[in-house]
């Protein structure tokens, strides 16, 4: 029988709801990590690649281009371009999604539907073969989009599960099981595809596998938080609020209100500008440190993997542990000395010397270490200064700015790289973001915004 509360503040065991919250990040980031970082790229390319120049030789240059809609395409194009759709659609759509989320009145049950479409799409991957690279190519679109919808919710959720004091320890246990599952899961498909031969299949089929684990283990353990968050009740939201009945139509009406109400929240807005910069720098590094590594170090694909594997669980550590530094000292103080940190990290990158294993995989702990704490202590610090009953269409905000302008950080590196000829000064450039972001961040007032957004001052801030 459902119980008749309407928020989760009528319980006192909150622990009862941030045990299945945690398993979401655990479910998602093995599709993120196997898919969206090491295979879904190459193996598109191969696909499209095969497309368009059939029988070419190993090492050979495909001069033939793909047709998307009359335009001509690249197949060395293809996945980039395919991610960059995906990464644009969803900084419009999401926004929708995070209003519809608001209205509606179970919001896990919209989280599993967004997670069980993404997968769904991700396990379609398994049958692009042959000419079939227009299909990859939507499927992943599917997911992506999918992917981030459900993290609005996901997020969302946060603030109600978690009183203020307890939200960076809970998201940073949240981003500490996603690193540790993704990097599971990320292990057993490398063995898998870089010695196919101990599952008796070629290496096209051994990706074609891993991609498919991928998408079913997202699916499967999706359903821990959706059962276990099935009874949470969505945030009622204010009469006021609320300028027209219905939750798809309603939602849009409830959208306009809000981007005319956000004069409301300056400090909010102001986080999120610094957010921007800041992640951007964060996504570049990561996206970019495979190819600054064979590229300019001279490194091998066995100890890119290597380094890869590093990162994931050395960052499910650096989550728990900047988890204890916000105890402590308070979210806003660590994520600004995060960025330090990561400033320091691109320094040191410029001046690694080629072929030298030890220090890059120095390097990979440090960025491990900081990857996962920043990332969980921004969102929970994000959270305190959303309004309540508007979580989710925040959030969405939140995850737009990651993806509507994540292609910041790649575009400076290559132009660098391209006035340069080398990756040295590009990686080193990323710096600006870390500085800008920093910068940006020390003018927000934390605690006015909180009071702004009408939530309970956490002890530590």
């Amino acid at each position: 029988m459902t119980t008749p509360s309407a928020t989760v503040d009528q319980y006192t065991d909150r622990q009862r709801y941030q045990r299945p919250w945690y398993w979401y990040d655990w479910a998602n980031s093995a599709f993120v990590t196997t898919v969206g970082t090491v295979l879904f790229g190459p193996y598109l390319t191969s696909v499209a690649t095969e497309a368009a120049c059939p029988g070419l030789p190993d090492n050979a240059t495909c001069t033939t281009n793909l047709h998307v809609l009359g335009v001509p395409i690249d197949p060395g194009s293809l996945a980039p371009y395919t991610i960059t759709v995906a990464t644009l659609l969803s900084a419009v759509l999401l926004i929708f999604a995070g209003a519809i989320a608001d209205r509606s009145p179970r919001p896990v049950r919209l989280l599993g539907l967004f997670a069980w479409v993404g997968s769904l799409a991700g396990a379609g991957l398994f049958f692009v073969t042959g000419t079939r690279w227009a299909l990859g190519a939507v499927l992943m679109i599917i997911a992506s989009i999918a992917l981030g919808a459900s993290l609005v919710v996901y997020d969302a959720i946060l603030c109600q599960i978690a009183r203020p004091d307890d939200r960076d320890k809970v998201s940073s246990r949240g981003w500490a099981l996603g690193y540790l599952g993704g990097g599971l899961l990320l292990a057993i498909n490398l063995v898998i595809v870089v010695k196919p031969g101990l599952i008796g299949v070629d290496k096209a089929m051994a990706v074609r596998i891993s991609l498919l684990s991928a998408a079913l283990w997202w699916a499967v353990f999706t359903l821990i938080p959706v059962i276990g968050l099935w009874n949470l009740r969505g945030s009622e939201i204010p009469r006021e609020d609320r300028p027209q009945a219905g939750v798809v139509r309603g939602s849009v009406g409830q959208l306009a209100h809000t981007f005319r109400a956000m004069q409301r929240f300056p400090q909010t807005m102001k986080f999120l500008l610094a957010y921007l910069f800041f992640n951007d720098g964060i996504q570049t590094v990561i996206t970019s440190s495979s190819l600054y590594g064979s590229e300019q170090l001279k490194f091998g694909e066995q100890q890119l993997i290597a380094l890869i594997l590093l990162v994931q669980f050395v960052a499910f550590g650096g989550a728990l542990l900047f988890g204890r530094f916000a105890a402590r000292y308070g979210a806003f103080r660590t994520v600004l000395n995060s960025l330090v940190a990561w400033s320091l990290i691109v320094i040191a990158a410029y001046f690694l010397p080629e072929k030298a294993f030890l220090p890059f995989l120095v390097l990979g702990v440090l960025i491990g270490i900081v990857l996962g704490g920043s990332q969980a202590l921004s969102r929970s610090l994000f959270s305190q200064l959303v309004p309540k009953s508007r979580e989710a269409e925040f959030f969405s905000f939140y995850q737009a700015m990651e993806r509507g302008t994540s292609w910041f950080g790649t575009l400076l590196f290559g132009l660098v790289h391209q006035l340069t000829h080398s990756y040295r000064p590009a990686i080193v450039a990323l710096i600006l973001f870390f500085v800008v972001g920093g910068l940006l961040l020390r003018r927000v007032d934390v605690r006015q915004g909180v009071l702004d957004a009408g939530n309970e001052l956490p002890a530590v801030l």
